[in-house]
């Protein structure tokens, strides 16, 4: 997945099937999963968030300035992407 000239690396199916389980076996109710990409670690790491108004906190690959980039938004349910 996130493969191609627009993404920063790529990752395994298997490890992204495994956050969005991780995602919903949470005590926590999420509902989101974030791909973020970590610029200092350079990959990618699973950010879980229960509604739409917390991903408004991330700044959207490639413009962002910070430390961390939204790269794509996922339901933890319907597994679909959510469109940024």
């Amino acid at each position: 997945m996130f493969e191609g000239p627009d993404y920063p690396a790529s990752i395994t199916e298997d490890l992204f099937e495994s956050w969005l389980e991780e995602g919903r076996e949470s005590k926590i109710s999420y509902h989101y999963m974030l791909i973020v990409w970590n610029v200092y670690d350079e990959q990618y790491l699973p950010v879980y968030v229960e509604n739409r108004g917390q991903i408004k906190n991330y700044e959207v690959y490639p413009e962002a300035k910070g430390s961390e980039a939204l790269v794509a938004v996922y339901d933890l349910y319907s597994e679909s992407r959510i469109a940024l």
